[in-house]
């Protein structure tokens, strides 16, 4: 399986104690059309320093996605959504990604950034071009591939805002 794949769950992938690829939990928020990313802090040594990233984290363990991605959303952002849905998993040789989606129910200014340099909406113009200004950096910074890659996908889905 690649990078390039959403597995359906019902395939072998788990990401769990006995996978030896380190599992995340992650949430596609979007709210009028455009999406809520995370500016990553740019700290060497950390998966996509400095780049657009999904909100969400690590499984600690004996914790389901379902679990780590509410845990998570309240850790980064001070939110904790309704509803969230499995979009799917994306798996590649060291990470399974657990995707959820839903709707952002609350103005960006409820949220209290915890982590990471800072936030913000991506349009669809962004996300096809692969990056978007941060007033925080002062420049531009690139969108994680595999974030893009995610993010593309779902708005191929016929199902989806």
């Amino acid at each position: 399986m690649t990078a390039n794949s959403a597995p359906s769950e019902n395939q072998a992938v788990s990401g769990t104690v006995n996978d030896a690829r380190r599992a995340v939990a992650i949430a596609i928020l979007y709210r009028d059309n455009q999406f809520l990313l995370q500016l990553r802090d740019d700290i060497p040594g950390i998966p996509y320093p400095g780049y657009w990233a999904f909100f969400g984290g690590h499984l600690e363990p004996g914790e389901t996605p379902e679990e780590a991605i509410q845990r998570e959303l309240l850790e980064e952002i001070g939110y904790q959504p309704p509803a969230l849905t499995k979009f799917g998993i994306y798996a590649d040789d060291k990470v399974v990604r657990h995707v959820f989606q839903g709707p952002l129910t609350v103005g960006i200014e409820a949220l209290v950034l915890g982590e990471g340099w800072d936030f913000g909406f991506f349009t669809i113009e962004d996300i096809k071009r692969g990056d978007r200004y941060s007033e925080i950096a002062q420049q531009v910074r690139p969108l994680g591939p595999p974030h893009q890659k995610i993010l593309l996908d779902f708005l191929s889905h016929p199902c989806n805002p």
